[in-house]
């Protein structure tokens, strides 16, 4: 049975389980003092620059097992200045085509305590209209990285959401 719940995004009350949780910047980002994130970091929605430091926020899909869809962790990747100027040339383009390129995990995901900043993961760029998706890479013996490869179950996504069972 499906649980509502509070938006923190929008505020509004939904009645199906959230599919995503998202950060708003890399981590080292955010915890900048208000004035210096606005004055040391250019950001958008998509792409941020921290003196010469480049991030693009991705999806990070961990699979529903017994669904045809996934549970999209908004996380931040930062990436080598060679591999944010690509993005930005293909950033209109379809560049699920381009090779995976290595990056490192910008966002603690409290639910993974073995997966921490800094984590090597791949970005694979998407559609126009998509993010960028991140994989963990094969070797990977994390529990995220195991999630991801076989997606997880319902109580699995209630507890990611922080929803009592019972």
């Amino acid at each position: 049975m499906a649980k509502a719940f509070d938006c923190p995004t929008c505020g509004r009350r939904h009645e199906d389980l959230s599919r995503d949780h998202g950060f708003t910047l890399p981590d080292e980002v955010w915890a900048l003092p208000e004035d210096e994130r606005e004055s040391q970091a250019r950001y958008s929605d998509d792409l941020c620059q921290w003196g010469d430091r480049f991030f693009i926020l991705c999806i990070l899909p961990v699979p529903l097992i017994g669904e045809d869809d996934y549970f999209g962790w908004g996380v931040w990747a930062e990436v080598e200045p060679e591999v944010f100027e690509r993005y930005l040339d293909l950033y209109e383009e379809d560049g699920r085509d381009e090779p995976p390129h290595p990056c490192k995990l910008a966002n603690r995901l409290e639910p993974y305590p073995g997966t921490s900043l800094g984590t090597r993961l791949l970005v694979q760029f998407q559609a126009p209209d998509e993010r960028p998706t991140l994989i963990l890479p094969e070797g990977d013996k994390s529990r995220l990285a195991q999630e991801q490869r076989d997606g997880i179950d319902a109580a699995r996504h209630h507890e990611l959401l922080g929803l009592d069972l019972a």
